[in-house]
């Protein structure tokens, strides 16, 4: 069995992270990836504090297992939810979006493992200092929000840059890509888009279609203009936002306005003129809908068979 000190670290079957998605990562999905072996995570995105603490209690009712929290470090509401997981003492706190300095004497305090999502090592090296658990750094082929680097060039850097152990996340769809992570030198991996297809996932029907159909180039990066660009499958909305990025006539104000409820209009209403339909690079290799436990068992026994027979054929040679 794929074993690492992830498992051992986060009490898990599998050294695999479901990504923190907003509107899609709620409790039923990440409670069956916490059932699964992996550790499912619920994203606060945007969202209140009420409704995060009603997910963490919904996930409690469903998994006896670990299971962590998202916070998005940009939403206004970040304050709030950072106390409802310090009093709540969920297992494992994953950031993005920002720097979480602030809340980890709190979190810590209350038990929690925080685990900060990166995109460079300087912002790794930071998280060390603050008292981070862990990392998981993540490459621009990523779906949601991205950095600039790739996820071949950005682990092996991390690895070396820090104490902690490392998961990698960005463009992992499948076992050799988990395999290949390893082989970088991260301890584990992070998984989102290869979820959206899971059956306990709670995204509209458009939206799961769209990515079951998509195509190795069928994502787009926008708002790099704005600072923080955000990668996506290519539908009129994504293209509509990349052409105002290069209309000098449009303020950031604009853009940025532009883009309000694009991620609900996409997961709630399938909305394919207005949604924002948030999927990394490895969407195309997302084919069918399966029980996310089954995804966490795939991803990780494949990875086992990939890197024994790398073994073999690198000491048979």
């Amino acid at each position: 069995m794929l074993y690492s000190d992830i498992c051992s670290l986060f009490d898990l079957q599998y050294p695999l992270f479901q990504g923190g998605m907003a509107w899609i990562s709620e409790a039923k999905l990440a409670a069956a990836v916490s059932n699964g072996g992996g550790l499912g995570i619920i994203a606060a995105g945007n969202a209140p504090a009420s409704y995060v603490a009603e997910q963490i209690a919904a996930c409690r009712a469903l998994t006896d297992k670990p299971f962590g929290v998202n916070v998005m470090l940009m939403s206004p509401y970040a304050d709030e939810v950072a106390a409802v997981i310090a009093q709540q003492r969920v297992p494992v706190v994953t950031t993005g979006a920002g720097n979480p300095s602030k809340y980890m004497a709190a979190w810590r305090q209350a038990g929690c493992k925080v685990v900060p999502v990166v995109p460079s090592v300087a912002i790794a090296k930071l998280m060390q200092r603050v008292g981070a658990t862990a990392i998981i750094a993540e490459g621009g082929e990523s779906g949601g929000h991205i950095g600039e680097l790739t996820t071949m060039a950005l682990i092996p850097q991390v690895c070396d840059a820090v104490a902690l152990p490392v998961l990698a996340a960005g463009g992992i769809g499948d076992g050799r890509g988990v395999a290949a992570a390893l082989m970088l030198g991260a301890v584990g991996v992070q998984v989102g888009t290869r979820f959206l297809a899971a059956e306990e996932c709670q995204i509209h029907a458009t939206y799961q279609e769209k990515i079951l159909k998509a195509k190795d180039i069928d994502t787009i990066a926008t708002g790099r203009r704005l600072g923080h660009p955000v990668r996506s499958l290519k539908t009129p909305f994504s293209r509509a936002m990349r052409e105002k990025e290069y209309d000098s006539s449009i303020s950031n104000e604009q853009l940025e306005s532009f883009g309000v409820g694009a991620l609900r209009a996409a997961v709630v209403d399938g909305d394919i003129e207005n949604g924002c339909f948030l999927a990394g690079q490895i969407a195309g290799m997302v084919n069918r809908v399966q029980p996310a436990a089954d995804i966490v068992r795939e991803m990780c026994e494949q990875a086992e068979k990939v890197l024994n027979r790398t073994a073999w054929e690198l000491v048979s040679r």
